[in-house]
């Protein structure tokens, strides 16, 4: 039997710099209280971080390289991204931890950072920082996200190309050791979120016409659901690249527009992911933008804060 896995751990980055790590105990609710709290080495400006799942670690990106501190600010390794770029905006390299903590995968967006004509995707040792597999992308990204599947541990990624579009790959430590990659056939989907029990995931069209919900791990699509299926006018409305799985079976999915006097609205609209059956509008759910909500997969969500959210209001002072 494998042993059970710990919770969901976050991080946010605090306005003086310091790095807060955050545990989703099945409990908590409200405004969550850091468990870990890591600075970054002196000059460094964290642009993205993770924490292992058991707290003791952090690794987090700069625009020049990618560093790991144990929970006492000790330096377990770095990585310099090579050659070194003068180019200051438009480029943010991301990082995540595999599911067991043996390894560090990294985006780095050096298309844009001038060091080079593509991107790369790295994975690193996470006791020694030595890189254990190299990926080639073939984007110019600005940025990208990683979402690690949460039973057999492979690691998505989608990297943004601005107007380009998007493109969804993922990765997986085999059994012998040796990393595997996968693209899958797309330009033009944005990966959303990754269902709790791992067997599908959630994309938005990047023209924002549709969503999707395609089988883990082939990309087979499942179903989808355009604009119209809402109820709304497509010249008007479209699918935000935000929500993702209230729970196994149901997924939010945002629809958003302008009124005739140019107000901005969204709405969160509920969609049961086993039938394709368009539910109501998720009127419990509140959040300051579109981009505000980060549902969990267990019928809570996260708020800016971090503020976490039952079905039933709780409050948070």
């Amino acid at each position: 039997m494998n042993p059970p896995r710990p919770p969901k751990a976050i991080t946010r980055h605090h306005h003086d710099g310091r790095i807060h790590a955050y545990v989703i105990e099945p409990a908590a609710a409200g405004r969550l209280e850091p468990a870990v709290v890591f600075r970054p080495q002196a000059g460094d400006e964290a642009v993205e971080s993770a924490v292992r799942p058991d707290l003791e670690r952090v690794v987090y990106t700069t625009p020049h390289r990618v560093v790991c501190l144990t929970r006492t600010g000790d330096l377990v390794w770095e990585s310099a991204f090579e050659p070194h770029s003068d180019v200051r905006y438009g480029h943010r390299p991301g990082c995540a931890w595999s599911l067991d903590g043996r390894t560090v995968w990294v985006y780095r967006p050096d298309a844009m950072a001038g060091r080079g004509a593509g991107d790369q995707w790295v994975v690193h040792d996470a006791d020694s920082g030595a890189v254990l597999a190299r990926r080639e992308t073939d984007t110019a990204g600005h940025g990208a996200f990683h979402a690690t599947h949460p039973i057999d541990g492979s690691i998505y990624l989608n990297i943004g190309e601005g107007q380009d579009g998007s493109v969804i790959l993922r990765g997986r430590v085999g059994a012998d050791a040796e990393v595997e990659f996968v693209a899958y056939p797309w330009v033009d989907r944005c990966l959303i979120d990754l269902a709790p029990g791992g067997e599908q995931f959630m994309t938005v069209d990047h023209g924002q016409a549709d969503v999707a919900f395609h089988h883990h791990p082939t990309g087979d699509v499942l179903f989808t659901l355009p604009v119209e299926a809402f109820g709304y006018d497509p010249e008007d409305t479209v699918v935000e690249w935000s929500g993702g799985y209230l729970t196994p079976d149901t997924a939010v999915v945002t629809l958003a527009g302008e009124t005739e006097e140019g107000e901005e609205w969204f709405r969160f609209h509920l969609v049961d992911v086993r039938t394709g059956t368009i539910g109501g509008e998720a009127t419990a759910i509140e959040a300051a933008h579109c981009y505000d909500l980060q549902p969990l997969g267990d019928g809570t969500w996260l708020t800016d804060g971090p503020v976490r959210h039952h079905r039933e209001p709780t409050p948070t002072s």
